[in-house]
């Protein structure tokens, strides 16, 4: 039981350290880039891939935006690691994509991309890649927010109320997070199921 609720006092703190500006920031350019009709390209690895799809899935159905992720094609993604390797898998994926700079890459990462500690090298050539089009880059991040923080034109760092619970807090808040964002009166454009049905 002391686990559990500490676990959830911890996700409660994340709640309150939240910084809403730089969510709003975030509604902000997925409202300009689906008034351009730009589409939104999301990235993660690990549990953050698996967000990505459910995020896609959300913000095509619910937003009306059109959303991609590289990973939702494993066949792909396993031929270009196999070929190429995987620092450039995503920067390779969006450069057939033809990114554009009416865009959007989002970024789903616990560490945001570090070079240097050999974290998810391939988020950082994707963003360089992005930053080079002139395509805006938003992120939901962990810890320090790593390369992700550095390049975006709008970030949110979730909180790390303990370091030793760092990446469950990341990744739920992602969640939690991209639902505000597709729930949000700017963006917001099909009724869920859920609550169409009362």
């Amino acid at each position: 039981m002391d686990f559990i609720k500490q676990y959830l006092s911890e996700a409660k703190q994340v709640i309150d350290q939240l910084n809403v500006h730089h969510i709003e920031e975030i509604v902000d350019l997925l409202v300009k880039t689906r008034a351009s009709t730009g589409r939104l390209f999301i990235l993660g690895v690990g549990g953050s891939a698996g967000n990505a799809s459910h995020a896609v899935n959300d913000f095509r159905k619910i937003v009306g935006i059109e959303a991609y992720t590289p990973t939702d094609n494993v066949s792909e993604l396993t031929a270009r690691t196999n070929d190429d390797g995987w620092a450039s898998v995503f920067a390779k994926w969006l450069e057939v994509s033809r990114l554009k700079a009416n865009d959007l890459l989002l970024i789903f990462s616990v560490g945001g991309g570090n070079l240097e500690k050999n974290v998810s090298p391939n988020l950082v050539a994707a963003l360089e890649y992005a930053k080079k089009i002139g395509t805006k880059v938003a992120g939901i991040v962990g810890r320090d927010g790593g390369y992700t923080a550095q390049v975006a034109d709008a970030c949110v760092i979730v909180p790390t109320p303990n370091p030793e619970n760092t990446t469950p807090h990341a990744e739920a808040f992602q969640a939690v997070i991209w639902h505000c964002l597709v729930s949000h009166p700017k963006l917001k454009a099909a009724q869920t199921k859920w609550e169409s049905v009362r």
